[in-house]
């Protein structure tokens, strides 16, 4: 009788211990504890985590079985049983049953969730220093453990593998490795589920990942590396051991790494994904636009109301309706500027007008937008608007189609944001805050006022700052061009969109480079000049220039500022920071561009300088070509920067004349030292060595400021012979002594032509790619940078390179690129 009592009174002992008692570091079978004012389970032994009931923030009486963080302010959860499941306050549950198997019960009785392991009445659960709830055998061998089944966070040492998932607490969001062996997040909302990360628009190679590989797993170590098979790679802030950190994903679809400052108990964010949240999926619903400045903001387009006033989520639904046969001049087209809806192509058509693409969608019943890209004539129909957003280096804008009667709001008016009475509105290029009950037409009489007056504005200021001040002719035409397509900025507007010029992005001779945000939330680079002196010239040749472009290579200006000593450029903003950040890097990874980068980079560049020396009004030479100044778009597109060097010249004329050498020393063409008439063929010798560059990585015009190579270089370029006086003006001109003791660029040039001519393996393309290279595309590459380093006659133009890439071009995957 004594040995039958003896077994059940332990259990009940140890079943009352854990609820009334500090909490266990283990448990055995038989343990059991009843939620009552959230209980502690088991405790990590060095503290950092607790395991138990966990109050929802919704429901005080409502409860999950959860792992947290101990020490954390917020006790941020890392892991629960069921998140779909919330247990009631009363009576509910968690047993290490007799069979060895974790069970979480309701109120009534009946099991939410389990562990299903069934090893027997031997076994115990454990909550490890990991944050790792473990169920045990006698032996210590792990049977059951929640790292093999994260929720929303992983932890240092737990391994994301094909088996698992993260998913977001909003479950609309989900980490996960794809078939193609490649992380990715993906949106699998409520109407539609599509990838957002890496960018869907590129395969894995140029996305900077890898598919060669079958382990499938990511994991972050414990200094703050997080790091996963495809090629991926997070690396924290505060990189260093003893510190506390997690991987999140969060509400809004980001994935974030966490550490904790354990002074505070505060968390900081010290590496995400994504920095511009608007490339995430669904954030704003059906018809919705996300833009993202210093904080996210959800709007409705015109004619477009606010489905839900409590949630974005659920997007925008339309105050009106278009039925099939209503005759096309009932509708019209409002803009979005920089605007555009990801996917769900109805049609689309390349290289047509702008024309032929509104009548496309005006004679589709089922088109209710269309996005049209000017510089390439792309034309995308919609019939479902999802993932919207506004972004000012977007090369295009949105048309939303909607019946000219809708145009004038009615009492219940679009609704963009909840319990307000006046709405943000995207329409016809400006944010307009509109009162419900305001008529449109009277929008388009206030800027037609408030463009007269500005307009006069201009033209007063203009007449005062010639007539008056006599200023010199060249400026005089750079502010007749101003006054039609820039805006002018004042010191004080640049000193407040700066921070006081607190971020610096870039330097250059000329002038730093600052990053701003205006005040309608556009984020751009402002270029201070420093050399006020020297600088007027340059300020005014870029302002004239500039202006006269528009191209997608080619960085645009918006405008300016001139007050006293201060000369300023206001530039679109390119987020990838500039090409020689990618090449000539150390050890990072994260900037290894792939070879079909490379060659878009390439592409783009030529188009940049084509477009520059053979479609403008005026021949414009940029004379300091330089990967430094090839900026890169989040997609890697090349954006060519900084024109403060270029000259103009007609059509007519067949060279320039300039006061005094331009570009940088290693880019530079012979004729600049050589004192002979310089044309666009400079641009081409420069775009050469950025040529080979980028196929091999590394900086090979440094060979041209040492080195009797040099000299070399220059005899074979133009046929000229260099005596004493040529290296003494090469010396000037460079600031360094020309040895005789380095091989050079014209070594190096020489081995690029015998390389070719043999057919020999293509050893000098970047070993950092391990192999993973179009062997065509790389042999055209070394070709053209040879013809580029040519004599100055048989230089090819950059039209002609454009050309000769454009037949290699495939931006769709391909064998040889891997």
């Amino acid at each position: 009788m004594i040995r039958l009592i003896y077994p059940i009174l332990v259990s009940f002992l140890s079943t009352l211990l854990c609820s009334c008692a500090s909490p266990w570091q283990t448990i055995s079978t038989g343990t059991s504890l009843q939620v009552d004012h959230e209980r502690v389970f088991l405790i990590s032994p060095d503290t950092t985590f607790s395991c138990g009931f966990y109050p929802s923030g919704n429901d005080t009486n409502a409860f999950y079985f959860s792992v947290w963080f101990t020490h954390a302010s917020d006790r941020a959860v890392v892991w629960t049983a069921n998140p779909h499941f919330l247990v009631n306050g009363h009576r509910s549950r968690i047993s290490l049953n007799k069979e060895g198997n974790l069970v979480l019960t309701d109120v009534d009785g009946s099991t939410t969730w389990e562990s299903n392991t069934s090893w027997g009445k031997h076994t115990t659960a454990a909550l490890l220093d990991s944050g790792n709830l473990v169920i045990k055998t006698s032996t210590d061998k792990i049977i059951w453990q929640s790292f093999d089944s994260p929720t929303h966070t992983l932890l240092p040492s737990q391994h994301l593998t094909r088996n698992n998932r993260l998913v977001s607490q909003s479950d609309y969001h989900v980490l996960y490795f794809d078939n193609d062996n490649v992380l990715r997040l993906l949106y699998n909302g409520p109407d539609i589920t599509s990838i957002y990360w890496p960018s869907p628009d590129y395969n894995a190679i140029q996305n900077g990942r890898t598919r060669f590989n079958s382990t499938k797993v990511a994991v972050l170590d414990h200094e703050g590396n997080f790091l996963s098979s495809d090629g991926f790679k997070m690396i924290a802030s505060d990189l260093g051991l003893g510190i506390q950190r997690r991987i999140t994903i969060d509400y809004d679809g980001n994935f974030r790494m966490y550490s904790l400052n354990a002074s505070n108990g505060n968390w900081t964010i010290t590496g995400a994904a994504i920095q511009q949240m608007c490339y995430v999926h669904g954030l704003c619903g059906r018809n919705g636009i996300c833009e993202y400045s210093l904080h996210l903001r959800c709007t409705c387009p015109p004619g477009y109301k606010m489905a839900d006033p409590e949630n974005w989520n659920k997007g925008c639904k339309p105050t009106f309706s278009i039925e099939c046969g209503q005759p096309h001049e009932d509708f019209t087209f409002v803009k979005i500027p920089h605007g555009d809806f990801y996917g769900f192509d109805l049609t689309s058509n390349e290289s047509i007008s702008f024309k032929e693409c509104m009548q496309i969608c005006m004679k589709s019943c089922m088109c209710m937008s269309f996005t049209y890209k000017n510089g390439e004539g792309l034309c995308y129909t919609k019939n479902l608007l999802f993932n919207g957003q506004v972004y000012p280096y977007f090369p295009g804008d949105s048309y939303f189609k909607l019946p000219k009667i809708s145009l004038t709001p009615k009492d219940d008016g679009i609704s963009c944001r909840p319990k307000e009475s006046k709405v943000m509105l995207v329409f016809a290029n400006a944010y307009i805050k509109n009162p419900d009950n305001i008529s449109w037409s009277y929008f388009y009489i206030f800027a037609a006022i408030l463009g007269a007056v500005e307009l006069l504005f201009i033209m007063t200021g203009w007449y005062v700052l010639f007539k008056a001040h006599n200023i010199p002719k060249s400026m005089e035409e750079g502010y007749k061009m101003i006054t039609s397509q820039f805006r002018r900025f004042t010191y004080h507007e640049l000193v407040e969109a700066t921070g006081k010029f607190k971020e610096e992005v870039g330097k250059g001779g000329n002038g730093i480079v600052y990053r701003g945000i205006l005040g309608d939330k556009k984020v751009v680079a402002v270029k201070k000049l420093t050399d006020v002196r020297k600088g007027e010239e340059e300020f005014w040749a870029e302002v004239t220039l500039i202006g006269k472009i528009n191209h997608m290579n080619l960085v645009r200006m918006y405008g300016f500022c001139s007050e006293g000593h201060h000369r300023l450029l206001v530039y679109e903003f390119v987020e990838n920071e500039s090409l020689d950040k990618y090449l000539f890097y150390d050890s990072n990874t994260e900037r290894l561009l792939s070879w079909s980068q490379r060659f878009q980079i390439a592409l783009g560049a030529a188009r940049g300088l084509a477009y520059l020396h053979h479609e403008c009004l005026e021949w414009i030479v940029h004379c300091d070509v330089k990967p430094e100044n090839i900026l890169l778009t989040r997609d890697f597109q090349a954006k060519i920067a900084d024109f403060g060097l270029s000259k103009l010249s007609k059509r007519d004329s067949s060279n320039f004349n300039f006061t005094y050498m331009r570009g940088t020393t290693g880019y530079m063409a012979p004729e600049w030292v050589l004192n002979l008439p310089i044309d666009a063929k400079v641009d081409v010798y420069s775009y050469g060595v950025v040529l080979l560059e980028i196929v091999t990585g590394s900086r090979v015009s440094s060979g041209v400021t040492v080195g009797e190579e040099v000299m070399d270089l220059m005899q074979i370029s133009s046929g000229v012979s260099i005596g004493e006086e040529e290296m003494d003006l090469m010396q000037i001109s460079s600031g360094t002594t020309v040895g005789r003791e380095e091989m050079g660029l014209v070594q190096f040039v020489q081995a690029v032509k015998q390389m070719l001519t043999s057919g020999a393996n293509l050893g000098i393309v970047d070993a950092r790619l391990k192999g993973h290279f179009n062997h065509e595309q790389a042999t055209t590459m070394l070709k053209i940078a040879v013809s580029c380093l040519d004599e100055r006659s048989k230089r090819p133009t950059m039209d002609q390179i454009t050309k000769d890439l454009m037949v290699y071009n495939d931006e769709d995957f391909h064998p040889a690129y891997f």
